[in-house]
């Protein structure tokens, strides 16, 4: 029987679809000359539904696609139920020579190259993975919303000379938000405001009374309310949104609590990780790979026999995102002197803060892959300094997890279990 694969080159309004027929046999598909068969397609549901229709008439066996931006998403829905083999190829790697480029071609170009495996595809996890990430992705953004706006509020106060910041730590803590819904409501009295502080502010009346001191304008206050308003309305999804990616998670706890347990991470970012890689890191065949599709393995440029220094690939952003802002936290750990410090140390002179923080995150990425795939827990090498850094942290993490509705019960690891170990 023909092994036939079909190559979609994706765009907004039309998709350019060929099937490429090689040889006789499944084994060997790219033994003989192609032959190629081409149509167009719109990408309404109504022509997805013929797309897919014909490519079962074609008794095609493997389809590859090619998109720019989120396009390929309502194309790979429709055919993921009828096509296990289904690809999503890197369009850099199906790059035309230059001033050799039309849409047939591409598709032509990209079904040989699928063929002979010569196409970077992307990893494209399952239908309940999806909606992880899009929980996980969605939450992230409302948080970089959050920061922007808190950004805002405080260039606002500036603007009225309200030094508000400068003698309250937490902007937007209690005693913050208290003082600024009063603002907000027309109340421009220093000392009124400042009698709103909690008694363990570090700064006495006198001092959040100067700081208040300014000259609001009426428009000012008008735009302060809406900004709080914005405030709450995002502290409120972003915690409905924790409820729901607890939820979904639910089942996977294990694997959550696992990954938390690790230095510098948290119940929030074990949650964010898993909806990226998935429970297992199944896709993944070593911890290498995982490294380097993360984006934080050392790039290579060799010629002539010398090595030259090279930049890490781009890889996931959010894993990348995830696991330096968890090597960053590693290694300022406190209460205990842990494996990652001493590494951070050691690597500190010879690579400089931001290499070190990259070796750092390049283990951790290699120890998560460990932990998920072979289903074990971390168990710290380092020297502890005290015996309550560990029942403090299991404590912390125990009562962020029983908030996101999981079911913890601290039991003491045996001494015998098998530790997930840091490796290079």
């Amino acid at each position: 029987m023909p092994y036939r694969v079909a190559a979609v080159d994706i765009h907004k309004n039309v998709l350019i679809v060929v099937i490429a027929t090689g040889a006789d046999t499944v084994e060997d598909p790219a033994a003989e000359a192609l032959e190629f068969e081409c149509r167009r397609f719109g990408t309404g549901h109504s022509e997805r539904l013929q797309l897919v229709s014909w490519l079962q008439e074609w008794e095609v066996m493997e389809v590859v696609m090619e998109s720019t931006a989120q396009y390929w998403k309502p194309i790979w829905l429709d055919l993921e139920p009828h096509f296990p083999k289904l690809h999503l190829a890197q369009a850099q790697s199906n790059r035309a020579p230059k001033g050799r480029k039309d849409d047939f071609r591409d598709a032509k170009r990209l079904a040989r190259r699928l063929l002979a495996g010569e196409l970077h595809l992307s990893f494209v996890p399952d239908a309940e993975q999806r909606m992880w990430r899009t929980l996980t992705r969605t939450k992230q953004q409302l948080v970089r919303n959050r920061i922007q706006l808190q950004n805002q509020l405080e260039a606002l106060l500036e603007d009225m000379r309200i030094k508000l910041s400068g003698v309250i730590s937490d902007l937007l803590g209690v005693s913050g938000r208290r003082i600024l819904r009063a603002l907000a409501q027309g109340e421009t009295d220093p000392v009124k405001l400042a009698e709103l502080g909690d008694e363990r502010l570090e700064c006495s009346q006198e001092e959040l009374a100067d700081a208040l001191q300014g000259s609001p304008e009426p428009l000012h206050l008008t735009v302060l309310k809406l900004f709080l308003d914005r405030l709450e309305l995002l502290d409120k999804q972003i915690q409905a949104l924790d409820q729901l990616v607890a939820q979904e998670l639910n089942k996977h706890e294990d694997a959550v609590i696992r990954v938390a347990e690790m230095p510098g991470f948290g119940v929030d970012s074990a949650q964010q990780l898993i909806a990226e890689i998935g429970t297992e890191a199944e896709a993944f065949p070593s911890a290498g790979a995982f490294g380097s599709w993360a984006g934080l393995c050392p790039g290579s440029n060799e010629s002539a026999e010398q090595n030259k220094s090279s930049p890490s690939p781009k890889g996931n952003r959010f894993v990348r995102r995830i696991l330096t802002q968890a090597a960053q936290a590693a290694v300022k750990k406190k209460g205990s002197h842990s494996h990652f410090q001493s590494v951070f140390r050691r690597l500190l002179s010879r690579l400089g803060f931001k290499g070190a923080i990259w070796a750092i995150a390049h283990r951790l990425a290699r120890l998560v892959w460990k932990i998920l795939h072979d289903r074990v827990r971390y168990i710290e090498q380092g020297t502890e300094t005290s015996p309550q850094a560990r029942k403090s942290r299991a404590r912390k993490l125990a009562q962020a997890l029983r908030k996101l509705g999981y079911t913890v019960t601290l039991t003491p690891l045996p001494l015998n279990a098998a530790p997930a170990t840091p490796s290079a």
